[in-house]
């Protein structure tokens, strides 16, 4: 039977390791590839006009690479629900492809259109490329519940082998008895939308650091592993989240989008490592990945997971609701410099490196402001190019202590930390200007400076940048009882995975990794906190 097939794209917005798109290809006589400009996500998520200068950016480069290949992309408007039955006799489809997504709302809609599928007769074909292994069977290997700890992670993806290898983009030869009808007059019912379109101020972008895109993204992948050197030292914590430019990869907001396979990345790097000594999970770029893969597998197998209440991992914290701390971190305006900085290269870049995103979380949730990590979660959610739904829940309750990381007691510093790898402030100084005046002495903390000092600066405390919004030393230590007490009070063990509860996991973890003469996660947290910790 020859198809007329529709390829779905969703996050895997390029050619390269798409076995969906490659399915789509086969026994076909007739191509659409669609991205659905789904209401859903607006509605229900809040996007930077950072991030969809991104996403659109990435949808323009697609449509590009499938030019060559003699196609095109249709950009639809509309729900999936809406969308699927008007195309699908519209254009007398017989086949529907897309890649696995395990987010709870992508596998209710994709639910949903399977079953409008089969109303018209549509033959659906999923395939998993998002993640390095098929989520679903990590959960079933581990007695089918999610891993808890990185190290039970490991150890079941070990029995499972490595990665599946990514599979190559499709050639104009597999096309060659396949056409995309496309007429002039779709570019303008199908073509990809500009920022203004989509009620975006163009204004309001920030600099443009990091292209969209898999062509960008496959640059950028090349440029990073003829640094073999570079990569085979690579460890996670030896990376400075204040220097001035990136000292990490930046490729997450490309693996977020699905411009860059994550199969892809994991080969890549094997190669470099082939034959030379290097890192090792999970301080090695294979480690970033696999962290990655930690909490998707969590985020697909533990209810209410991106929520404190109804997540039967997450401790039951009694959080302040405070809208005045939670918009004054938000902003960048806490009064702690190193903090603010933080805050205000994420609001106008859409990165951060992944210290400083420790720095912030824990400042704002268990550290400082007492502030439910559910709203720094959104805060993150709008704000970051790489903001992925089961990552960005993940990190936010490890750093708040609530669920994966339980030493609520070691807390960063929102001064000692920053100073650790940046003495002079010179990152303060590129992100609050208005500090720059300051000697390296007062920089970290303003307003312990004297008068003259502060006037020589040109910034008063207290008037042109604020004063502490917190005592740190004093709430830290409130804080901390505060934790105790929310731990004490915590209900009989998860039933997501009874073996391994709380500090008992953390516990198993250790004993674990002394086993196989590798640090646990914990002593890796701990590393990064000595010296900026207080």
């Amino acid at each position: 039977m020859r198809h007329r097939s529709i390829h779905w794209f969703r996050k895997g917005l390029r050619l390269h390791d798409n076995p969906a798109l490659l399915a789509a290809t086969r026994d076909c006589t007739e191509l659409y590839p669609i991205f659905i400009l789904d209401p859903w996500f607006p509605r229900n998520m809040r996007v930077s006009a950072n991030r969809w200068r991104f996403l659109l950016e990435a949808l323009k480069d697609l449509d590009e690479n499938l030019k060559v290949l003699n196609s095109r992309l249709f950009v639809v408007r509309g729900t999936p629900a809406e969308v699927f039955p008007v195309l699908f006799r519209k254009w007398k489809v017989t086949r529907l492809t897309f890649e696995v997504d395990t987010e709870p709302y992508s596998k209710q809609r994709d639910a949903e259109v399977e079953c409008l599928a089969s109303e018209h007769d549509v033959q659906v074909i999923q395939k998993v490329s998002n993640t390095l292994y098929d989520v679903d069977r990590v959960i079933a290997e581990n007695n089918g519940k999610p891993p808890l700890t990185y190290v039970r992670m490991q150890t079941v993806l070990a029995s499972l082998g490595p990665p599946t290898r990514p599979v190559q983009a499709p050639t104009p030869e597999d096309m060659s008895d396949c056409c995309t009808p496309w007429k002039p007059a779709y570019e303008e019912r199908y073509g990809v939308p500009t920022l203004e379109e989509l009620g975006q101020d163009p204004e309001s972008l920030g600099p443009h650091l990091y292209p969209g895109g898999e062509s960008e993204a496959l640059q950028r992948l090349d440029l990073h592993m003829k640094r073999t050197v570079w990569v085979c030292n690579f460890k996670k914590p030896d990376t400075e989240p204040n220097s001035l430019s990136p000292s990490t990869t930046v490729l997450s907001p490309y693996v977020k989008f699905g411009c860059l396979s994550a199969r892809t990345f994991w080969w890549r790097l094997a190669e470099v490592y082939r034959g030379k000594p290097h890192s090792a999970p999970p301080v090695s770029l294979h480690g970033q990945l696999l962290w990655r893969e930690f909490f998707y597998t969590a985020g697909a197998g533990i209810p209410n997971f991106s929520r404190m209440e109804g997540n039967p991992v997450c401790v039951q914290v009694d959080w302040d609701d405070n809208a005045a701390y939670l918009k004054a971190w938000s902003e960048g305006r806490t009064g702690y410099p190193f903090i603010d900085a933080i805050m205000t290269q994420l609001r106008t870049e859409g990165w951060i490196h992944h210290l400083a995103r420790h720095a912030v979380a824990c400042f704002l949730t268990r550290g400082d402001l007492w502030i439910s990590w559910e709203e720094g979660q959104k805060v993150f959610e709008e704000l970051l190019l790489d903001a992925d739904w089961s990552l960005n829940a993940g990190n936010w309750q490890w750093l708040s202590a609530s669920a994966f990381f339980h030493q609520f007691f070691r807390v960063y510093s929102p001064v000692a930390f920053g100073k650790k790898t940046d003495k002079n402030g010179d990152y303060i100084r590129k992100y609050l200007p208005f500090l720059k005046r300051f000697p390296a002495e007062h920089i970290y903390e303003p307003w312990k400076a004297p008068r003259s000092v502060q006037q020589a600066a040109g910034c008063i405390i207290g008037r042109d940048y604020p004063k502490p919004i917190v005592v740190h030393e004093v709430v830290r230590n409130e804080n901390i009882q505060r934790m105790k007490v929310a731990y004490a009070k915590r209900g009989p063990p998860s039933t997501v995975d009874a073996k391994e509860p709380g500090q008992s996991a953390l516990k198993k973890s250790r004993k674990r990794a002394a086993a196989a003469a590798t640090p646990s996660v914990a002593d890796i947290f701990t590393k990064i906190t000595k010296s900026g910790k207080n």
